[in-house]
């Protein structure tokens, strides 16, 4: 009896986007780069041509600011947090949050809503069973009872969120949420906003591993970016985008999870069933124009698998692109909203 495990960050996609987008010719626009760690991960900002008499320190700690007010109302980590304060508040009763936490929930509801469950940000219980979250790691299986258990737990129908006043409630005094699916992306967006506050209209934004893009890069031309090939035996690159004004999200299975006795227990968990994702798709990128929503699709397409996610992305207009396995190797797929969206 023997088991393996395997554990990466999913994020070269950003590494290899960031060095492409360093890659240039000879005349240059000015660019400023700021970066730091937030979140337990950490983020890169680059503005190209920054409009006249930009302080860059100024916007830095604009930044700062907007990361660390994500951080303090939505980490799981901060008992202070709201997210925090409110899986620790008693079901039934509306808890006032702001008005962002009020809408990222929302948001992460209706895409619940819209894969049928394969989307779920009350899906911890089952993540932190398997040893994907903050519990120890695992080398064996859950057994079926502890499966079962912890996946009652879970139900996304059982979170409700309100505009006004912003609030959130539960019916059920077990649930929690854990926003780290679409976290990330909604910091992006936040960073965003910073930048649009000034004028900024060309950049680079990534946190942990989730990217939005605006403008054009230092040699005035679509941001370049990498989709990884999740097959290589290193790190390589699959296909490279040529992407403005959008952002991009990629979720995949390949670079996180264990094997015992010889099956292969990936990271992406259903919350439907409480067990990990066993079908061929391998990874999806999503385009979209808010990076949250990106995040949060590119999970749920996972999940759902080439077939059923393939269907959804097209019936609903999804920018997306899937890596299904294929022999030895991955065979490409997209929509055609994907399609549309790419700039060649």
């Amino acid at each position: 009896m023997t088991a393996r495990r395997h554990r990466s960050a999913s994020a070269w996609l950003v590494l290899a986007a960031l060095a492409l987008a360093a890659c240039a010719g000879d005349e240059r626009a000015p660019e400023a780069h700021v970066t730091g760690a937030t979140m337990g991960t950490t983020y890169s900002v680059r503005v190209v041509d920054p409009p006249p008499g930009t302080a860059i320190d100024e916007l830095s700690r604009g930044i700062e600011r907007a990361l660390e007010d994500v951080n303090r109302r939505m980490s799981t980590w901060r008992d202070d947090s709201e997210i925090s304060l409110f899986n620790a508040a008693p079901a039934g009763e509306w808890f006032a949050v702001s008005e962002g936490t009020a809408a990222l929930v929302a948001m992460a509801g209706a895409v619940s809503r819209m894969s049928d469950g394969a989307f779920d940000v009350t899906v911890g219980p089952v993540v932190d069973l398997w040893g994907f979250g903050p519990e120890p790691v695992r080398v064996t299986p859950p057994a079926e009872g502890e499966i079962a258990a912890a996946l009652a737990r879970v139900d996304h129908t059982a979170l409700e969120s309100r505009e006004a006043p912003a609030a959130l409630r539960k019916s059920e005094a077990s649930l929690a949420v854990d926003l780290s699916a679409i976290a990330k992306g909604h910091a992006v967006d936040r960073v965003a906003a910073v930048l649009a506050q000034s004028d900024i209209a060309n950049y680079l934004i990534e946190v942990g591993g989730e990217l939005r893009v605006a403008g054009h890069n230092r040699r005035g031309e679509p941001w370049t970016v990498a989709i990884e090939d999740p097959l290589a035996a290193g790190r390589a690159v699959h296909r490279v985008l040529n992407v403005s004004d959008t952002a991009i999200a990629t979720s995949g299975d390949y670079r996180n999870f264990f094997e015992y006795e010889g099956r292969r227990y990936s990271h992406t968990i259903d919350p439907r069933t409480g067990w990990p994702v066993s079908h061929d798709l391998v990874s999806v990128t999503v385009l979209d124009e808010s990076a949250a929503l990106a995040d949060a699709l590119a999970t749920a397409l996972l999940v759902l698998g080439s077939g059923a996610g393939g269907e959804l992305a097209e019936q609903a207009g999804v920018a997306a692109y899937f890596l299904v396995r294929s022999g030895d190797g991955v065979m490409a797929r997209w929509t055609s909203a994907f399609a549309d969206r790419e700039v060649m």
